[in-house]
């Protein structure tokens, strides 16, 4: 953890400081400089934390390596901790970490698409219908690397508006990059954001019965994949709190080849993210709807 924290060598968070001091039957470091104090999990997602760092680590390695994904229910059973509310805060505390603020966006050749997580509902005039529409509406992004699938970013958001759509790109996908999309009509300007746009004419549902291919096939096998996970881990998920699983399966799908690696990125990304009150994630209320 300490090494996660400061990967570099210890740095006073009041001073600068370099050198420390180990306190004696403790965790927290005092500095030479100034004197300084700190907890080797203060001001991490770990804060005035009160469950064991094996359950942390426990968590985390969990979340990362495990195919089907960790559930708090089935990572409750595992480590045998007395309270349901207790692993459901872990997990959503890391998942709130599992999101690198300097990553690089999408580049290259990419797909888009769209998708509704939520399942049908009947009584709902065409597929993009946002009026009395339950399920939540998610923008996806692939690379395309050869015939495979390369990174991939994923967002909740409120609506298909073009502006939706052109913010989403401009954070996302780096200009000069070639985006295929079908040719759906919020998506006709997306030049205008920088990338060099490619829309191709998607087939109907009679089509796709009768052996048509999708124009973005590495897009609709994200979201095939990410609807089975949802269903298949989390029986289904909050609409409030959708973001940060988005988050955890980006973050799972950009790392499958390496799992390890990924546990040691989400222990590093948990150690620099801010600590994040319980009352603010039971209610979504520290996510930013899209």
């Amino acid at each position: 953890m300490a090494r996660c924290r400061w990967p570099d060598g210890f740095v006073c968070p009041r001073c600068g400081d370099r050198r420390a001091y180990l306190i004696a039957g403790s965790r927290r470091r005092q500095c030479a400089g100034c004197r300084y104090q700190v907890s080797l999990t203060s001001g991490t997602i770990l804060h005035n934390t009160k469950t064991p760092l094996t359950a942390w680590f426990w968590a985390a390695y969990l979340a990362v390596t495990d195919k089907r994904g960790l559930s708090a229910l089935l990572f409750q059973r595992q480590l045998g901790l007395r309270r349901y509310e207790t692993a459901w805060m872990v997990l959503h505390k890391l998942r709130r970490a599992m999101v690198n603020t300097t990553r690089e966006p999408l580049h290259g050749d990419v797909e888009m698409d769209d998708t509704w997580v939520g399942g049908p509902q009947p009584g709902l005039r065409g597929s993009r219908q946002l009026k009395g529409r339950k399920a939540a509406l998610v923008l996806v992004a692939v690379e395309k690397r050869g015939q495979a699938s390369g990174r991939a970013r994923m967002a909740a958001l409120s609506d298909l508006k073009e502006s939706t759509v052109h913010g989403f790109v401009k954070e996302h996908i780096a200009p000069g990059s070639t985006l295929y999309t079908d040719a759906y009509k919020s998506f006709d300007r997306l030049s205008a954001t920088g990338v060099r746009h490619v829309a191709r004419h998607q087939a109907s549902r009679s089509e796709f019965r009768r052996g048509a291919v999708s124009v973005v096939p590495l897009a609709d096998r994200a979201i095939g994949n990410l609807q089975q996970w949802l269903i298949g881990t989390y029986h289904g998920v909050s609409k409030a709190q959708l973001q940060v699983y988005l988050d955890e399966f980006v973050f799972r799908h950009n790392r499958r080849r390496q799992p390890m690696a990924a546990f040691q990125t989400l222990l590093g990304l948990g150690s620099g993210r801010a600590p994040t009150p319980y009352q603010r994630i039971r209610g979504a209320r520290d996510l930013v709807q899209g």
